[in-house]
């Protein structure tokens, strides 16, 4: 396997060394696609450490995270959605469109 192969979809040796950034990424793969709401929630950190956090792992490409604005009963919600790099979100149930042959 080549050096640019073994890098494409893997996080630098750095990210494994920070506890921290690990427990962010294991909630992600365990979850696969997640609010930065939720992370905080779930790891019992604060907002803006896990989004420190998410930084750092998306300047490896470890993440990807896209701004995200919900309104829930009048009330504006600025969030982060995240998920691991290379991570496909299953289709949702129900019947699809199929092509005509």
């Amino acid at each position: 396997m080549n050096a640019a192969a073994s890098t494409s979809m893997s996080p630098g040796p750095g990210v494994f060394e920070e506890p921290a950034l690990v427990e962010v990424l294991a909630c992600l793969r365990k979850y696969g696609q997640r609010l930065d709401l939720e992370i905080a929630k779930e790891t019992g950190v604060p907002l803006e450490e896990v989004r420190a956090r998410l930084l750092s792992l998306a300047a490896t490409g470890a993440v990807i995270t896209c701004s995200l604005t919900r309104f829930e009963k009048g009330k504006r919600i600025d969030a982060w959605q995240c998920r691991v790099s290379g991570y496909v979100p299953p289709l949702a149930p129900g019947r699809k469109p199929t092509g005509k042959s």
